[in-house]
């Protein structure tokens, strides 16, 4: 059974709303906190959720790090108290709605606002909510409660917190606007640097709920944060995201651009999104692969019917014009397919040749290939009509020279570069 917020607990949403800000300046509490006889920490998290743990030994781990200086330690706390006291199926349901909720509105109101003290991190830095969503998952996971809890009601739950504090339910935009959707992903191959960031996420921290007025026309943005698992996009999340903002009502966009990391030093505006998935060299975040090589490409179970590849209607000619100092941009034509009556894939650089198969989309053949493929299949299938299509921002670096720290001066002009460089590639796709 599907676990769903009931008229009952209208005010306990109200009430952990409210005693999330009173405890919003509450003593710091490192990552999330133990708490004897409602948590069993002897269960196992996701291989996601166990890098909980990593960092330098003898010390608080990197997360704990990350959590404590951007203050989301203090939700996780208050997530897991509140969860001990649950006393029945529904109360839990709209609890773990409601804060899932408060964790996006808190990293995206933290990264539009100042941040103050000495040791915080920086305002656009996106690891904190990463590491808090893992952690309220993990005690999710953990969890005794009092009543009976089935493995289905918590694998809802489970999901219940992904799609809220991803901004999935609360994308919907204001009347009288034009509506501009925005994408970004989790951070991801964090076995190689558990310390990494993604600068797409932090984009959309930035935009989510902006108004901008371009040429006398009020915009409103809002956004939303994909996993980088498969799992997940085989569940159809991307298209449960994104498909209310493409049929008919006050929720239809105007405009819906995917955005992921992509290569180092530039932007790049992807033109063909091919369907299949081929990098065998990576796993996703909890170390699962796609299933698929440049040789030998497959399609997600749960992709819906459509041509072997789609391209963007993002005016990407006008978007390749914004001032993105100190990077370039490129609009880039580049796909590896494998030619109709042929099994070796070959490299095409203006794009794909009739009836070849998709090795790698401009975009390439991971994640950020499908995610755009899915988004202008929705436009496809749902409004034609609707410029829709994938940004690439810059892969975010430390210095070269730190090999411990969590954050550093290059770090952050780094990110505030690549995200002030998104911005503009929006404005002039809206000009």
């Amino acid at each position: 059974m599907r676990l769903r917020p009931s008229s009952f607990s209208r005010s306990l949403l109200v009430g952990a709303l409210a005693l999330t800000t009173v405890l919003s300046g509450a003593p710091t509490v490192h990552a999330a906190p133990v708490v004897t006889g409602c948590l069993d920490q002897s269960v196992t998290g996701s291989v996601e959720e166990q890098r909980l743990d990593n960092g330098v030994a003898g010390g608080p781990s990197v997360p704990a790090q990350i959590l404590q200086r951007s203050g989301f330690d203090h939700q996780v706390a208050l997530f897991t108290r509140l969860l001990c006291t649950m006393p029945n199926p529904q109360a839990a349901a709209i609890l773990v709605h409601a804060q899932g909720e408060a964790l996006w509105r808190t990293a995206t109101h933290r990264a539009q606002h100042p941040v103050t003290g000495t040791d915080a991190l920086p305002a656009t830095d996106d690891r904190g909510l990463y590491w808090a969503r893992l952690s309220m998952a993990l005690a999710l996971r953990q969890w005794q409660p009092r009543f009976g809890l089935g493995t289905s009601e918590r694998a809802d739950l489970i999901r219940s917190l992904e799609y809220t504090s991803r901004g999935i339910t609360g994308s919907a935009f204001s009347p009288g606007v034009r509506k501009i959707l925005v994408t970004g992903f989790d951070p991801f191959t964090l076995d190689a640097d558990i310390r990494i960031g993604n600068p797409s996420g932090a984009n959309a921290l930035t935009l989510d709920g902006q108004r901008w007025t371009i040429n006398g026309t009020t915009y409103q943005i809002q956004t939303v944060m994909f996993p980088v698992r498969y799992t997940d996009f085989d569940e159809s999340m991307v298209e449960n995201a994104l498909a209310p903002h493409y049929r008919p009502g006050p929720q239809h966009a105007d405009l819906v651009m995917t955005a992921s990391q992509g290569r180092v030093g530039v932007f790049d505006l992807e033109v063909y999104n091919g369907r299949r998935r081929s990098v065998s060299s990576i796993g996703d975040n909890n170390n699962l692969w796609g299933g698929g090589t440049i040789n030998a490409p497959v399609v997600s179970p749960s992709m819906p019917a459509g041509p072997e590849w789609l391209t963007s209607s993002l005016p990407l000619a006008r978007m390749a014009q914004a001032d993105v100092t100190p990077f370039r941009t490129r609009v880039n034509t580049s796909v590896l397919e494998i030619p109709a009556g042929q099994t070796a894939p070959v490299r095409q650089p203006l794009g794909p040749t009739p009836g070849s198969i998709a090795s790698e989309g401009t975009g390439g053949g991971y994640l950020s290939n499908e995610v755009a493929y899915r988004n202008t299949l929705q436009r496809d299938l749902l409004d034609p009509s609707m410029p829709a299509g994938h940004l690439h921002v810059p892969v975010l670096s430390f210095d070269p020279a730190n090999k411990t720290e969590i954050t550093d001066p290059t770090y952050e002009t780094n990110r505030e570069d690549i995200v002030r460089g998104a911005h503009a590639v929006l404005r002039q796709a809206l000009r």
